[in-house]
């Protein structure tokens, strides 16, 4: 079999809700430097590292003839051979947790694979957007994030556009990556990108050895304010959105959850998840 030479796939690695889109916007604006905001429903990698359309078009057989468990156990091939086609750096997005096969294969294949940036967010906040963007209770999305067997589009009555995708519980995917993948691997937190959004994103961009100047970096994050994705989505929408919400990006912000979740629901996350909140300085918290 031959081997990609130079690994060659950068994988922005997050649990739903945890900044993904909004450093996938700055990319977009990054690498093509438009002269006005590159359009939301056009952003790179546009395409998801659990696309079936992408698993079918590199297979060459139809993943709907196979079980979930028969496509992960291809799926580390999909990304090597893409990898091998690809003389350029290949952009994947990825919900997925870093899991393995039955017999121990990893899904995310470590010889193609050139770096991760893993999105992080503090898991109240995300309840709390979580939920919207499932169109759901809050009190549901926190039941999703305990639950150390979720998974994505995995549904026995219909096909989903998407491959299954294995979340954990949120504290697993965290771990997941961060601990158990063994990838040359950057943590960003969601809150460090609000606070100060040039550092954050400047040291992304050093991470993956992308070469962009101080300006360039300014320029590409103006165009990626919330304000302007927003303001696409609602001129335009989104294709990316949840058909039931009533829109991807909502506020943008931190700290929401301080309005929201209720006594009952804050301390069920804490209970779940305080060790990981801990270490990565969501815990303990101002109000808590």
């Amino acid at each position: 079999m031959n081997k990609v030479k130079t690994p060659n796939i950068i994988w922005l690695a997050s649990y739903p809700k945890s900044g993904n889109t909004w450093f996938r916007a700055f990319l977009t604006n990054l690498l093509n430097k438009p002269e006005t905001p590159a359009d939301i429903n056009n952003l790179y990698p546009s395409t998801i590292a659990s696309s079936r359309q992408l698993f079918d078009d590199v297979a060459g057989i139809a993943s709907a003839d196979l079980t979930p468990e028969e496509i992960d156990r291809l799926r580390c091939e999909i990304y090597r051979q893409e990898a091998l086609e690809c003389n350029e750096i290949i952009y994947h997005k990825i919900h997925d947790a870093y899991t393995h096969t039955k017999t121990g294969t990893p899904i995310i294949p470590a010889d193609v694979t050139k770096a991760v940036l893993y999105f992080i967010r503090n898991p109240l906040d995300i309840a709390v957007s979580f939920a919207h963007h499932l169109a759901t209770s809050i009190d549901k999305a926190i039941n999703i994030m305990n639950n150390e067997n979720y998974a994505f589009c995995y549904h026995n009555d219909r096909l989903s556009n998407q491959l299954r995708q294995r979340l954990l519980s949120w504290s697993s995917h965290v771990k997941s990556w961060v601990d158990d993948s063994n990838l040359p691997l950057l943590v960003i937190r969601y809150e460090d990108m609000h606070a100060d959004t040039f550092v954050a994103f400047k040291k992304a961009v050093a991470f993956i050895g992308l070469q962009a100047s101080d300006d360039e970096i300014r320029a590409a994050i103006e165009k990626s304010r919330f304000e302007n994705l927003k303001k696409q989505e609602d001129e335009k929408g989104f294709r990316e959105k949840n058909i039931k919400s009533a829109s991807f990006f909502r506020k943008g912000s931190t700290g929401d959850w301080k309005n929201t979740l209720n006594d009952r629901q804050i301390n069920e996350i804490i209970r779940y998840h305080k060790k990981t909140m801990e270490r990565f300085g969501y815990y303990p918290y101002e109000g808590i």
